[in-house]
């Protein structure tokens, strides 16, 4: 469904384009109250809704299903939101927004800081973004950790903010630049030396 065929790997993970056919998988993960509440965005009701999320939002270029291999079953997503689609006001020409979540059942296993990781490579070696923004609601401690592992540094916090829920919220925004990637791509080299 994403006008990019690019599909990214990691060790345990494949990033791939969502496909309609994934509408069962997204739906099983995303009617769980536990995870949309937590980003902003109502729980799935129908694989028919998941569906045409599929159609009509996970279709957005850079946005990519994350599956564990072996196998193929969409658990997750991983995706980048550029210019007027993104939810910083100060975001600049050359920025990107990534988004994230996961299924409960994989909670806990470090793939979403493994596919964040693949993703903030790609748009720094790749896309030619300077700056990357992530952010999450206030109270989203699993989001916040997976932005500390990835090397994502507190920028601002936004007050009284519109959730898709239709409550207001407080959001933390983080931001790595491809500068401070290299420089901790450096480090990470040196001390495995």
């Amino acid at each position: 469904m994403s006008d990019t065929n690019v599909v990214l790997h990691t060790a345990r993970l494949v990033l791939r384009p969502w496909r309609e056919d994934d509408a069962g998988s997204l739906y099983e993960y995303a009617r769980d109250p536990a995870v949309g509440t937590a980003a902003g965005w109502p729980p799935h009701t129908s694989v028919e809704q998941s569906r045409g999320i599929i159609r009509e939002v996970f279709s957005a270029r850079e946005t990519y299903a994350v599956v564990p291999v072996p196998g193929d079953e969409a658990v997750g997503c991983v995706g980048l939101l550029f210019n007027d689609d993104m939810h910083i006001a100060c975001g600049g020409e050359h920025d990107a927004e990534i988004g994230y979540w996961i299924g409960v059942p994989y909670w806990g296993r470090g793939f979403i800081p493994e596919a964040v990781e693949r993703l903030i490579e790609r748009c720094f070696v790749d896309l030619g973004i300077g700056t990357l923004w992530c952010g999450c609601y206030d109270g989203n401690r699993k989001s916040q950790r997976v932005q500390q592992k990835c090397g994502f540094r507190y920028h601002h916090t936004d007050f009284d903010k519109l959730s898709l829920l239709g409550d207001r919220r407080t959001e933390h925004f983080t931001r790595l630049t491809r500068e401070e990637w290299l420089a901790d791509r450096e480090c990470r080299r040196a001390e495995a030396k």
